[in-house]
Formats: structure tokens, sequence, C-alpha cells
């Protein structure tokens, strides 16, 4: 063990002999210690984690940004809620995070739209993790499917996962894309997460569905999730199906899928 320096006097803080590890991760691992407690500034660090990620779930999609920036893309856009009046309402009852409004299903059922996919952008757990990353994502992957695809895409307050089913329902989509922020954690706060389904319709299970995680400055980048999205858009296009009944074969290590990489 050896003792950390501090402003040019010895320090009480032991730290570990594996903390060399610390490079490779935004883990809370190898802390140090004083005794037998942690170090004040470790302590201060995790309160202000724990402050970061309560911050995260309370905090508020940019709807308007949002939805100004996909319509610059050139496809229908659609601003939805869910059947959630709170975010304290939002958080103990996740069945009506999962169902959208009846206004808005009528406003999709009048006006008929139907699409080949949809994509969902919602709040879910952090709101911070869709206003950062979503945008990026969107502008790398839509202008490569719309030679192939009719898109749509709903900007939905206060969702969860499983409205991309009711969505694409109404919406007649083949494929579901539900771009949402995860649950925060202690190391990051502003983490975004896909979830793709084929033939998304009410009451599917989440064994149905496709995820890719960990989207955010220091995990996943945009354009790596674009190319992964692009080869699980393309495999359940050709196979009719999603989510454990696919099987990826995808090479993490290049970011190709099956060598084909998105241009």
């Amino acid at each position: 063990m050896e003792k950390l320096p501090l402003n040019g006097k010895r320090s009480v803080v032991l730290e570990d002999s594996w903390s060399e590890l610390k490079v490779h991760s935004k883990a809370r691992i190898a802390l140090g210690h004083v005794g037998g407690s942690l170090p004040l500034r470790e302590v201060l660090a995790f309160r202000l984690a724990c402050a970061e990620a309560k911050d995260a779930i309370y905090s508020e999609l940019q709807t308007d940004q949002l939805c100004e920036a996909i319509a610059s893309l050139d496809v229908p856009v659609f601003k939805l809620s869910s059947k959630i009046r709170s975010r304290d309402e939002y958080l103990v009852r996740p069945d009506l995070g999962r169902r959208l409004r009846e206004s808005d299903i009528d406003l999709l059922q009048s006006i008929k739209q139907t699409c080949d996919i949809v994509f969902v952008v919602t709040d879910g757990l952090s709101a911070d993790a869709v206003n950062k990353s979503s945008i990026e994502l969107i502008t790398q992957i839509i202008p490569v499917l719309k030679s192939r695809f009719d898109i749509a895409v709903a900007v939905v307050e206060q969702g969860r996962v499983a409205i991309g089913d009711e969505i694409g329902e109404l919406l007649q989509a083949h494929f579901s894309v539900v771009l949402v922020g995860e649950r925060p954690g202690l190391s990051v706060p502003d983490s975004m997460g896909i979830y793709t389904t084929y033939n998304p319709r009410l009451g599917l299970t989440d064994e149905r569905r496709n995820c890719i995680s960990n989207i955010h400055a220091s995990g996943l980048s945009a354009k790596g999730a674009a190319t992964i999205l692009n080869y699980l858009i393309e495999q359940s296009f050709e196979k009719r199906i999603s989510g454990v009944a696919l099987k990826m074969s995808l090479d993490l290590r290049t970011g190709n899928p099956e060598g084909e990489a998105l241009k």
C-alpha cells in the first residue's frame, strides 16, 4: 500500500495495490481507504453521483428542439404523450407509461399515416441521455434508411419502451426503434438505449425485442450504435423476426455487420 501525496504533505489515504485498473473503467473500484473508512473525496463523489442520478430521472425531454431537428430530415414527426400526468406518477405507474393518451390515439387513427419503420424518441428514466444522444444517432441512420423504407418519428413525453408497440400498431409499421433514457447509474447518468421490434403490436413481451445499450460520451458512440441498428433492421426484415429469435453475428471489434459497415 502507498500513501497518496496531498498538497505536498503526506496523505492519510492509503491507495489500493490494484488502483492502476481504474483507468480501464468508470466503475467505483480501488477507492483507497483511511483506516476502515472511505476517503472523504470518495464519500463526496458518491453523494454527487447520487444527486446526478436523481437529477437525470427528473430531467425533461426537449420535445420542441427534438421535433424541429428531426423534421429537418424530411420525415413525418409526431409529438405525443403517454397516459402519465406527472413525473412522480411515472415512477409508480409503469403501466401508464406504456400507453398513449386517448387524444393521441385518436390523432394517429385520424391521419391514417403508415410507415415501414417508426422511430420513437422518449425520455424513459433519463431525458438528459435522449437530449444528448438521440439526434446524432437519428441523423446518422435515417438518411441511410430513407432510400429503402418509409420512415416516421414520434417524440413521446413520459414514455417507456413498450409504448413503441402501440405506436407501431397504429402506424401499421413493420418495425419499431425506441430510443429511451436508461436507468441512471452511479457512474453514468446519461446513457441511452435502443430497443427494436419487428411487427410491433400491443401485448408483446421483451423477448421480442433486441437492445443496444450504453450509448453515451464514454460508452458506445452514436455511429457505432447506428451501425448495429442498421444490421438489426436488415436482419429483421430479411428473416421477419426480432428479439431472442434473432441471432446476432455482428463483429463488435470492428463494428462491421458481416462486413457491411454503415456508409
